[in-house]
């Protein structure tokens, strides 16, 4: 038997122990620093987020909304209220709206859109149907198309209410009127039209404040638009964000509405009787530069600044170009108290010799010789330079010089005073130099006042009695006051607050002094100068025409004539003030080429004082002597506050009639804003209701 073979047998393979990795320190250090490292970046990253959306939020939204589908609104800003010292509106802006159609979304709103919403425009905003077709044909694909402007709010109100309201018939029309809407703007109104139209300036659809208070405080008066943001990502639903508009402050003036219809009543009475080229009165209170009123002439209206239809017929205007319009609307806007110069005549007599007797160049006790003029050398030849009386005044007391503007006698003192203090004293009253009101377009007359060189012998002796040099009216009424307040001059303004909307005071413009002028002595007795100016009834006084029963009056004439000299041209004017005691208001009126006689200084001066007649008992200053006096009677609390003509006696006594002063004690206690209806002086509470305090003190009026 064979042998069988065996096959060699492999060994077995010993199975490997498995070796156990282990994680080692350095492992772990690794892994924690990659770990550090991510919380970290993450941390960063928060940090960096966080940061962002709380500083720079509005940036990246507003980028966002770039990339996004979006629509946007402006929403406008109110601009502020300008308001006069006790409250009353004078400028203010009206919501009005703007109607928007959207032919793109009329045409393609589900249904027949077109008919219903024409009609509907037709109905409630008299646009013509077809008008509104024709849009829609020519426009279908337009977004934004504007029908009209400057809507109420009652005619918005009334489209409003329909498409609001629940009558069935009413709902079947306005489900199918698509693509209307509104954009808000404001309306610049003047509710007293042309009141205080040059003082107050206006404001321009884009509330850009041209000329007056309008103009000055333009930047105070606007404010900043809000913005409405509508926008539609491709992963949201549509969107608003609102930017909400920041309004305008309010102005708060120094004018006294009344007071100022007070003098406009006058300047209105003149020049329907009598032209002049140019008029103006300022009254303000002398011992802290306030002013109460400021009117010039011609006014015009404040709501519809360009229209001259009422200075000129319609052939008139369509004869003119373009040029000349611009250029009378110029003059009429510009501000003649501010704005222009003149030579202001007798009225500075007083701050002549104010500046000599402080300077002791003469006395109070002193007399000059009049003889009808001085004849000087006035660089060619010599000239005389005559006295308003050609047959003189004679021996003249300093007083006198005052009382009957005496130029010969000013000569002298002018030359007694010398041409280095002269023109000190020019400087000190503000002569050639802005005043610094808080107006545009003031005039310095830098140029038109004399210096040291270019003032002579000649030039001093006019300039002694107010000609040679020019000077504006603001300019004359600071000088002046600082006569009547003891010789401190204040700076001239027409704004007392700013306001915010709410009534909280932002800014407060207090009395400025700049310097002082003269001697507490020497304003003393000037002011008596000018009482007797006014009082005595010598037939020599020049300024008993504006004599107020019962009252102290002073004052001083003007009449200075225009160059060329020898042409009849002249300005005449009256600064006076009331009462002499204890000034409380100061009136300056100045009439430029004054028809029919220009030299007739007696008409500013009866104007000044018929102004002060009204003024001084609204002032609720009343005659120290018990005189009884004719008041004029107002309406309050009605929408146009208009003056009536009634006038009566007021005795003190009750008469079952409103008295004037029965009214404005009223009025005062009426807006005190500040009030809980208690007296503190009287002790007694009033009445928060005008009909109420009348009806309950038996009080009637008409």
């Amino acid at each position: 038997m064979a042998k069988q073979y065996e096959f060699p047998q492999r060994p077995k393979k010993q199975k490997r122990k498995k070796r156990r990795r282990r994680f080692n320190d350095n492992n772990r250090r690794k892994l924690l620093i990659v770990f550090s490292f991510l919380l970290l970046c993450i941390c960063v990253l928060i940090g960096r987020l966080i940061y962002i959306n709380l500083s720079k939020s509005d940036t990246y939204t507003r980028i966002v909304m770039t990339q996004m589908n979006y629509d946007s609104q402006t929403i406008p800003f109110k601009r502020g209220d300008i308001l006069d010292r006790n409250g009353t509106v004078l400028a203010t802006s009206e919501k009005v709206y703007n109607l928007i159609l959207d032919p793109y979304v009329v045409l393609n709103s589900n249904g027949d859109c077109a008919e219903p919403t024409a009609e509907t425009i037709e109905k409630y905003f008299d646009i013509d149907e077809k008008e509104i077709y024709d849009i829609l044909d020519e426009k279908g694909d337009s977004r934004y198309v504007v029908l009209t402007k400057e809507l109420s709010y009652d005619t918005v109100k009334a489209y409003q209410d329909f498409m609001e309201s629940e009558d069935e018939k009413d709902k079947e029309i306005s489900a199918y009127v698509k693509g209307i809407w509104f954009e808000e703007e404001y309306l610049r109104k003047y509710p007293y039209n042309s009141l205080a139209s040059s003082l107050l300036g206006f404001a321009n659809k884009g509330n850009v404040g041209t000329w007056g208070i309008e103009g000055y405080y333009n930047d105070m008066l606007n404010g900043t638009d809000g913005r409405e943001y509508g926008y539609l990502s491709d992963a949201s639903d549509f969107q608003r964000t609102t930017v909400s508009p920041v309004n305008g402050y309010n102005v708060v003036s120094t004018i006294d509405m009344n007071i100022q219809r007070i003098v406009e009543k006058y300047v209105n009475q003149l020049l329907e009787t009598r032209e002049c080229a140019n008029m103006g009165v300022i009254v303000a209170n002398p011992n802290n530069g306030e002013i109460l009123a400021m009117v010039d002439a011609p006014s015009f209206d404040l709501n519809n600044p360009r229209d001259l239809s009422g200075l000129y017929s319609e052939e008139e205007l369509a004869a003119m170009s373009n040029e000349e319009v611009v250029d009378i609307l110029n003059r009429i806007w510009r501000n003649f108290c501010v704005s222009d110069t003149y030579e202001a005549g007798s009225t500075v007599k007083p701050l002549t010799i104010g500046a000599a007797l402080d300077e002791a160049k003469v006395s109070v006790n002193d007399t000059f010789l009049c003889d009808g003029g001085e004849e000087l050398f006035d660089g060619s030849g010599m000239q005389l330079i005559a006295c308003h009386n050609r047959n003189g005044h004679g021996t003249t007391s300093l007083m006198e010089a005052i009382m009957w503007s005496c130029n010969d006698a000013l000569m002298q003192v002018g030359t007694r005073l010398g041409v280095t203090d002269m023109i000190k004293y020019h400087q000190l009253y503000g002569f050639g130099q802005k005043t610094g009101i808080d107006l545009p377009g003031e005039a310095s007359a830098e140029t038109l006042v004399f210096t040291e060189e270019t003032m002579g012998n000649f030039e001093l002796a006019t300039s002694a009695f107010g000609q040679g040099y020019n000077l504006t009216m603001v300019q004359m009424v600071a000088a002046f006051s600082s006569i009547l307040n003891g010789g401190h001059y204040y700076q001239p303004h027409v704004v007392k607050e700013i306001t915010t909307e709410s009534g909280n005071v932002v800014k407060s413009f207090d009395k400025v002094l700049v310097r002082n002028t003269l001697s507490e002595e020497t304003c003393e007795w000037l002011k008596e100068a000018m009482h007797q100016t006014v009082s005595d009834d010598g037939w020599n006084t020049t300024g008993t025409a504006a004599q107020v029963a019962g009252y102290t009056v002073g004052g001083k004439t003007g009449t200075a004539e225009k160059l060329p000299r020898g042409s009849g041209k002249y300005v005449v004017s009256f600064i006076g003030f009331a009462p002499v005691e204890d000034p409380a208001v100061v009136v300056y009126v100045v009439i430029d080429e004054l028809k029919d006689n220009q030299e007739d200084s007696g008409t500013p001066t009866k104007m000044a004082g018929d102004i002060l007649s009204e003024v001084l008992p609204y002032l609720q200053i009343f005659p120290a002597d018990g005189t009884e006096i004719v008041q004029e009677n107002y309406t309050w609390g009605v929408e146009d506050e208009t003056q009536t003509e009634d006038t009566e006696e007021s005795t003190g006594e009750e008469t079952g009639n409103a008295t004037y002063s029965d009214l404005m004690k009223f009025q005062s206690q009426w807006t005190d804003e500040d009030s809980d209806g208690y007296d503190d002086i009287t002790g007694e509470y009033y009445w928060d209701d005008l009909a109420e305090y009348m009806e309950v003190n038996g009080i009637s009026y008409e």
